[in-house]
Order: structure tokens, then sequence, then C-alpha cells
């Protein structure tokens, strides 16, 4: 790991690690679980995403991003240490130079948080701060730095970023707090008003992947368990597809708000590429069934699901890696220009 540069997907629900030469590293839920009376730090990742809402009361399961910021500095910075541990990436000869992506409307205060997290985990030689959409469009393969349009919806854990690029910089954009956590709280909030019964993150989570949908065309059921808020005892029941479609039609509907509205103040000659290329998807919100097309039904343009839409942005961040030796180290929000 001599001197190897880094770059990272600080995700709200998941951080993958991209390191330089060798690909994606690690992938792993953004959870912390702490002792709550003495604040140590007892698991990180996947040890820790399987306490969650399985933890007895001294012992807390927290996720330190909330909608794309750190939510919790301290815990950020022990989870992130965690991660470069255990890639290897603290190294006694050579610390790395890390490049890690944050959404688009991020204040100063915010990216401040972030550069000092990722240096005071003691990996850090330089750290460089990238918008995600810039970063995720680079990792679904478009070619930004040219002087051509081109679109991406990136729908995350915690915002979905819209942005249309051209030379290698956002030319529109747009970030909302609203994604792939917004659609679980949406699912808890339906199940529990329409059926009475209390559900976890975690078996929203699993209903969203198994039989979500916001389209007409997925018919598709599953059984899940919860508490029954009047009995208070545990209660099985079946959820079908257009019951997710329901709860969830509010949060997409903001979605396809949030990318008209960027394709409204696109400059024209854009709009004409963006016809003629499509609008990319990635992030996990991606996956989600129909999305691509309601996008294309409501923006009357292509919209095409990105290969391995959750590892665009880690895999942005690696082929942004090979540019750092040509930006000064005190750029750090823009830092690309074609």
């Amino acid at each position: 790991m001599f001197g190897k540069d880094i770059g990272i997907d600080l995700g709200t629900a998941n951080v993958l690690v991209f390191v330089k030469g060798k690909g994606i590293v690690l992938d792993e839920p953004s959870v912390v679980a702490i002792d709550s009376k003495t604040r140590k730090v007892l698991a990180v990742g996947n040890e820790a995403h399987r306490m969650v809402g399985r933890t007895p009361g001294n012992i807390v399961a927290i996720r330190p991003l909330r909608e794309g910021v750190i939510a919790d500095f301290e815990i950020t910075e022990a989870m992130l240490k965690h991660f470069l541990t255990k890639i290897g990436g603290k190294s006694m000869f050579a610390r790395p130079r890390i490049l890690i992506c944050c959404p688009t409307n991020i204040t100063s205060v915010e990216q401040k948080a972030i550069r000092e997290a990722a240096e005071r985990s003691g990996g850090a030689r330089e750290v460089y701060i990238e918008e995600e959409p810039k970063v995720a469009a680079v990792g679904a393969g478009m070619d930004i730095f040219q002087p051509s349009g081109n679109m991406v919806v990136d729908i995350g854990g915690g915002t979905t970023d819209v942005a249309v690029l051209s030379m290698g910089d956002i030319v529109t954009s747009s970030s909302i707090k609203i994604a792939g956590d917004t659609f679980d709280v949406a699912i808890m909030r339906y199940i529990k008003n329409k059926y009475k019964l209390l559900i976890g993150e975690r078996t929203a989570e699993d209903i969203k992947v198994q039989i979500g949908t916001v389209s007409d065309t997925r018919q598709d059921e599953m059984d899940i368990r919860g508490r029954d808020m009047v009995s208070g005892l545990p209660q099985t029941i079946t959820i079908r597809s257009n019951e997710v479609q329901e709860a969830l039609a509010e949060s997409v509907s903001a979605i396809v708000q949030a990318s008209k509205s960027v394709l409204e103040r696109t400059p024209p000659e854009l709009s004409a590429d963006i016809i003629d290329k499509g609008v990319f998807l990635t992030g996990g919100g991606a996956l989600l069934h129909g999305i691509d097309q309601i996008l294309a039904d409501e923006l009357k343009v292509p919209v095409l699901v990105a290969d391995e839409p959750m590892m665009c942005v880690a895999k942005g961040t690696g082929m942004m890696l090979d540019y750092l030796d040509k930006v000064p180290a005190h750029r750090n929000k823009k830092l690309f220009r074609g």
C-alpha cells in the first residue's frame, strides 16, 4: 500500500473504497455500533449492520452520515479509521492521498467536516473533495470532458443528485434530500398507517429491494413480520408490490421534479445532446423497479440504468485518481477542469 491513492464513496448507506491499482477493495454499510455509556466503538460496517434494531439498551447502532453529510463527526472519524486500517491504508511509511465524494449542495462547513474526518482518521496525506454526480458520471462510462451535454441522476441513500455536465464540470444541478432512506421511511409509515404494524428499517429495506416498484407492471408479494400496535404482539402480514408503489409515489415524484427543473435550466445545445445520449441513472435507487421508465416518460428522453449503478461513484473516484498529479492541493471543490 506504499503511497497508494485512495478514492472513497462516503455514502449515507454504504462506504466504498477504491485503491489505485487494486480496484474496489471495500464495500460495507455506513453503520457503527457503540456502547452508549462509554461511547466505545464495538463494531463497524457489516458486523454493526447486523445489529441494527437488535441491540440491548446500552448498545446503539448509529449511522453517522445522514442525507449525505456528517451527522456525528466523532463516529464518522472512527468509522473511516477502521476502514482505512482494514484495507491497510494506514501505513507508517507513506500516507495516501484521498479523494472523497460529496453531494452538490454541500456547505463549506460540511465540506470541512468531511476533510477533517479523513485527515484525523490518520490515513490521509492530502484530502480532495469532489462532487458526487460528476464522479458518478465518470464511473458510469460517460466522457464528461468533451464540449457535449451529459446528464446523470444519482439516487443514493441520503440524497438524489441530478446534474448536467460538459467540459469536465457541472453546468446545472440539483440535490434533494430524498433517496433510498426516504423510500424506507415511506414504506414504514405506509404499513404503520394501513396495517397498524410497526416494522424496522431492515424490514422496510427488504421490502423495497425484493418487491419494490414504481410502475404497474410488477405484481409480487411477500410476508413481513412486525409488532401489532393494538395488541403489542408479533404479527405477520402479506404486502404487495402495488402497495409499495403507493407508498413511494410522493418520493419518486420529487425526484422526477428535480430532474425536470435541471433539464429546464439546461442550455438548448446541451439539451439536444442529452436527447441523443439519454440520461444515466446511478446509485442504489437506480435499481428500484420501474424508476427508469417513469423518468423516461416524464422527461421525454431515453433513460438508461448504468452497469453496476451502486459502484459508479467508487469506480469514478478510481478514474479521477489518475488526475490528482495535475491538481494543486489547495484546490478541492472545483477539482477537475476537463
